[in-house]
C-alpha cells in the first residue's frame, strides 16, 4: 500500500475585530449571568428539600453544595475569557475551533504539511487557509 487517506484536523482561528470582540463580551457576560441565576435557583432548591428533609442535611448540602459549585465553576470560567478577550488587542488570532478534511498520506509525504493546516477568518469571512 502506497497511500491512505485519512481525517486530519484543521485549525479555524478568528481574528479579533471590534464586532468579534464585542459578541464575545457579551457571551461571555450573559453565561456568567445565567451562572448567577442558576446558582440562586438551586440555592432555593436546597432551602426547599431542608425544610422538607431535615433528617437528611448532609446528603441535602452534599449534592447541592456540588451542583453549586459547578455552575461557579462555569461562571468563573467565563468571567476569565471575557477577561482575556478584554485584554487581547484588535488583530489577534483566537482559535475558535477545529474542523477535519481529508487528505491522503503518501510514501515519502511530508506530515507536518498535512498536520498544520488552519483557516483564518475575519467577520464570518474565510480571508486565508495557511498550511
Amino acid at each position: 500500500m502506497d497511500k491512505i487517506t485519512v481525517n486530519v484536523p484543521v485549525t479555524v482561528k478568528a481574528k479579533l475585530t471590534e464586532k468579534l470582540k464585542k459578541r464575545l463580551i457579551e457571551d461571555f457576560t450573559k453565561t456568567a449571568e445565567q451562572m448567577d441565576l442558576e446558582i440562586k435557583q438551586v440555592e432555593l432548591d436546597r432551602q426547599h428539600e431542608l425544610n422538607e428533609n431535615p433528617e437528611h442535611i448532609a446528603e441535602i448540602n452534599q449534592f447541592f453544595g456540588n451542583e453549586i459549585a459547578k455552575r461557579q465553576q462555569h461562571r468563573d470560567e467565563a468571567l476569565a475569557r471575557k477577561e482575556n478577550i478584554e485584554k487581547l488587542p484588535l488583530g489577534a488570532e483566537i482559535i475558535q475551533g477545529t474542523l477535519e478534511r481529508t487528505a491522503e498520506l503518501k510514501i515519502g509525504g511530508d506530515m507536518r504539511e498535512l498536520m498544520n493546516v488552519e483557516v483564518l477568518v475575519e467577520d464570518d469571512k474565510i480571508i486565508a487557509i495557511r498550511g
